[in-house]
Formats: structure tokens, sequence, C-alpha cells
């Protein structure tokens, strides 16, 4: 598919009602990875609780943290939840790109905006986590600076990512 409009990253108001299509991208992305663990369902309903809640109350979800969504004019193309820093740290989550619209750079612009943001936050390392048959998205976070490192969960098949943030500006 050849993108007709250009690709905008926004970074969500969760006090706005407009969500910008997140529930959706949410939705898909969670039963995509299920499907991917061998544990397909057959929609939201089926996800476990914490999955729902994210998709059904994304403010309470996703509180303190940013949330950013990519459009393409009025489609929601991708998104992306960089988690509320601690002692310097946060995660990148829920990186999802609407398969029809892969191979645009939309997972790059999204993790360009995390990785823009993070200093205002006081952020030093960014870490994510991945499935590893996600090779695509192993080797965009590589390309993108990250490192894999020593797993900081016991989950069998996730690979764990880090990099360093540099500072946009120097004062």
């Amino acid at each position: 598919m050849t993108l007709t409009e250009p690709v905008v990253v926004h970074r969500l108001d969760l006090d706005s009602p407009d969500m910008l299509g997140l529930p959706a991208l949410l939705t898909a992305y969670h039963l995509q990875t299920e499907a991917e663990k061998g544990a397909p369902v057959d929609d939201a309903d089926a996800l476990p609780a914490r999955y729902r809640t994210e998709i059904v109350e994304p403010r309470a979800a996703f509180s303190g943290d940013v949330v950013l969504v990519a459009r393409c004019g009025a489609r929601s193309a991708g998104c992306l939840v960089l988690t509320a820093p601690v002692a310097g740290r946060a995660e990148i989550k829920r990186v999802w790109t609407d398969p029809e619209l892969r191979g645009h750079g939309i997972a790059s612009r999204l993790i360009g905006a995390a990785l823009a943001h993070a200093p205002e936050g006081g952020v030093r390392t960014i870490a994510l986590s991945v499935w590893s048959w996600r090779v695509g998205a192993i080797g965009l976070y590589e390309k993108l600076g990250f490192a894999v490192v020593d797993s900081w969960d016991e989950r069998a098949d996730l690979v764990c990512m880090e990099r360093a943030v540099w500072p946009t500006s120097t004062e």
C-alpha cells in the first residue's frame, strides 16, 4: 500500500475524549500477540484482564506514561507507550503498526518521537522487550541503537533490549 498522506505522530492527551484510535490499535496488538504465543482468542473480551483494561480504560492503564499514536490522515497507523521513568529508566511498550501500513517507517517515527521525548522526563536509558520470533522488530530496534541485554523478565522467548538516551540539546 502506498501512503497518500503524511504520517504524523501525536502525543495522546489522556484527558481528551479523542483516543485517536488507540483502543483499536491495542486490540489488534494484543490479539496478534496472543495468536503468535499459541493462545489465539476471537475477540478482545477473551483477552487476559490486564490487556482488556488497556483497551477499555487506557487513561487508567497508562496514567503517567507517554502514549504516542501515529496517524496517516484520519487513519490510525500505529502506537507506542513510553512508561513513566523510574531511576532514569523508561520502557517502550505496545509498539504496533497497522499491518497494512508496515514498511513505511511508522514504527521508526514512533520510536524516534519516544526518544526525543525521553530527556524531558529525565530518562537516561530506554528499555524494551520483544518476542524472539519478531525478527523484523528486533532488527529495527538494533538499527535504532538498541542492544540485547540480560533479561529482566523470566518469560521464555522474550528478548530484552536497551539503549542510552542522548540529550537533544546541550546546556
